[in-house]
């Protein structure tokens, strides 16, 4: 009985301790590994790191084709701008012109930063083969 009572004594004086450890065990592993813990921290980091990259590269694009729009604004319009945008939009060439069709490093083929022109012959071409509809009699 005495070795009862003995046991009963200690773990009254143990619980509090490892009450205490417990919870100090569950707050540091979700200051570590939860919602909006560190390793939560680090990732939400790199996130807005490949978004700073993104957006660098956008400001870019927009400069320069901010940089193209100005040289078409009517009251200073660059004759080399107008011609080029006439000829991307008319998909027109010079007769005595030579057209070269690059390739990138990549294999895809290379083509302006800027809408394509539509393709009018096309469009003229469906419609002379759209089938015409017959009366049935």
């Amino acid at each position: 009985m005495d070795a009862i009572r003995e046991i009963r004594r200690r773990a009254r004086h143990a619980v509090g301790p490892v009450c205490g450890a417990l919870l100090l065990g569950y707050f540091v592993y979700h200051a570590v590994q939860g919602e909006r813990g560190l390793l939560a921290w680090r990732q939400v980091d790199q996130q807005i790191a490949g978004a700073e990259v993104t957006l660098a590269e956008v400001k870019v694009v927009h400069e320069r084709l901010a940089r193209k729009v100005s040289l078409l604004e009517p009251a200073s319009i660059d004759p080399d701008m107008l011609d080029e945008r006439a000829r991307i939009m008319l998909n027109l060439v010079h007769a005595d012109e030579l057209v070269v069709f690059a390739a990138s490093a990549n294999g895809f083929s290379v083509t302006p930063d800027l809408p394509p022109a539509p393709d009018f012959r096309a469009a003229k071409s469906m419609v002379a083969q759209a089938p015409a509809i017959a009366k049935a009699d």
